[in-house]
């Protein structure tokens, strides 16, 4: 099997006979009830590939869908149209500046649809080419713009040009109020959904979709496409690894599955399963094609280091402002959170990690910018915690930390709380893949964290400045064991003393209970 790993041309695809996960009646249903759509997924979840495959839909292609689901269900004929394809992220925008960008990516578009423009304003210029377009072939046309909010979201460490190019792109995007006597169809992706009135505060009639039911496969590979379509592949990775392929599946499922914009049916993100199918090598793919430095900014910032289980309105997710940015709603569009849940009710979103990919790589680069560390040097550093904790080795796990503590400059330091502390703690734990649970809540109180390994649940309480004997006793009186008093698991309640003028942990104590 040939797999399509970084190839966006559905054309390219196709007739290089290359894996295609056929996702033409998902595109038929969606499109047959309406005219203006919005989608805003994760990079490299297959955004580009899907406006590709509009772009051959519209365009007459019908020999590059022989055999898929939409060949016979396709009016071929009656559905053709002219296609203007604005790609903002192969345009060069970041070396060239955004405006000369739009010149550049209209004129290109001009050339190919044969048509000459005089506009010298890029606003103008735009509506130029829609109507001039749609007279010459005396039809409406198809719109498709990819990676609308690139020339922002490449900008969000310099506010300033982001704020400039948000305007531009209002301008330009300003056009289309006007111009629903030419557009047949407008369907426009992104990383991010910006609120109505910073991008699209004139266009009415778009339809965001990206927490419709309806769309939520469009984009991504569901459990059962992968199953079908890798069925050979994945008899052919649990050979290799030696396991029943039903159990491989499971392996490969917590790894790279997870995502969801309904809290239901849930997705693998194509870039990494594809990746992981070359070699069958368990390995953090899409994490990789882009460092988030400043998401982690604003992850330290706001104190966010445990994010499992947040609760939030649909307010929150699908409005981005990045001159006020609030770590919930950039986790979720940029992929690092997902729906795990929604309550219709209350219409309240819980949200997760989507998978051990995404939690593991994001929870490492959390703990490098806290111990200000190259983040490949971090797991070393605490591997032997998880080691320790399984030998009930509390003496060790106490040297470990102390270890990292003694990593971190000085100025660090300076200024911090508990919160720094217990952050370091929880994100040692959660990186060796224990089962911890931060700040667990109970009829009594909450722990600072409960860690499970095969033979043991741990009870940690870690104070700062103070006696290692109120841990202890907090965690006797608030029975934050007591959950477990049926599991055959040997219970351990540890506290820990943290001093700011020793920078480390100087005094520790257990008990089984």
């Amino acid at each position: 099997m040939k797999y399509p790993i970084g190839i966006q041309d559905f054309r390219k695809l196709r007739e290089g006979a290359y894996v295609y996960v056929d996702k033409t009646q998902h595109i038929f249903n969606i499109i047959g009830n309406g005219n203006y759509f919005f989608l805003s997924r994760p990079r490299r979840f297959g955004k580009s590939l899907l406006l590709s495959t509009m772009h051959e839909l519209y365009s007459g292609s019908r020999d590059l869908f022989y055999g898929l689901w939409i060949e016979n269900h396709w009016d071929w004929e009656g559905n053709k149209r002219p296609v203007i394809w604005l790609k903002f992220a192969s345009q060069g925008i970041k070396s060239m500046g955004l405006v000369p960008g739009i010149h550049h990516m209209l004129d290109k578009e001009a050339e190919r649809l044969g048509v000459v423009l005089l506009e010298t304003d890029y606003s103008l210029k735009f509506k130029e080419l829609l109507q001039t377009v749609s007279r010459q072939f005396g039809q409406k046309i198809v719109l498709l713009v990819d990676e609308y909010d690139k020339p922002i979201i490449d900008e969000l460490d310099d506010i300033p040009t982001a704020a400039s190019n948000r305007d531009v792109l209002k301008s330009f995007y300003s056009v289309l109020k006007d111009s629903d006597p030419f557009i047949e169809l407008l369907f426009i992706t992104g990383v991010s959904a910006f609120s109505k009135v910073s991008i699209f505060s004139d266009l009415n009639n778009l339809r965001n979709i990206s927490l419709s039911a309806s769309a939520n496969a469009i984009a991504g590979i569901t459990q059962e496409e992968m199953e079908t379509v890798f069925a050979q592949a994945l008899i052919r990775g649990a050979a290799q690894y030696g396991i029943p392929t039903e159990t491989f599946i499971e392996r490969v499922k917590i790894w790279y599955n997870g995502y969801s914009w309904t809290g239901m049916e849930r997705l693998y993100n194509p870039f990494s399963l594809l990746s992981f199918m070359t070699d069958y090598q368990f390995n953090n793919f899409w994490f990789d094609t882009g460092t988030p430095t400043f998401l982690v900014k604003e992850m330290k910032k706001h104190q966010f280091y445990n994010i499992s289980g947040l609760q939030t309105a649909q307010v929150e997710l699908s409005n981005f402002d990045f001159t006020h940015l609030n770590p919930v709603t950039v986790l979720f569009q940029t992929g690092y959170l997902t729906i795990r849940h929604y309550d219709p009710e209350l219409l309240i979103y819980t949200l997760d990690y989507p998978n051990k990919e995404v939690r593991s790589s994001l929870e490492q680069l959390l703990m490098s910018a806290y111990m200000d560390y190259p983040p490949q040097g971090t797991l070393p550093r605490v591997a032997n915690i998880l080691q320790a904790l399984r030998r009930k080795d509390i003496a060790t796990v106490v040297e470990l930390i102390n270890a990292a503590f003694a990593s971190i400059p000085y100025e660090h330091w300076q200024k911090e709380n508990e919160h720094f502390y217990h952050a370091l703690i929880h994100l040692m734990f959660s990186l060796l893949g224990t089962y911890i649970r931060s700040e667990v809540h109970s009829a009594k109180g909450r722990c600072d964290a409960l860690v499970e390994t095969a033979d043991h649940v741990y009870a940690f309480e870690f104070k700062l400045d103070k006696p290692v004997s109120e841990a202890m006793q907090q965690i006797q009186e608030k029975a934050y064991l007591k959950p477990y008093a049926d599991s055959p698991k040997e219970k351990i309640a540890v506290g820990m003393s943290f001093s700011t003028e020793a920078k480390a942990v100087v005094d520790w104590e257990m008990a089984v209970v």
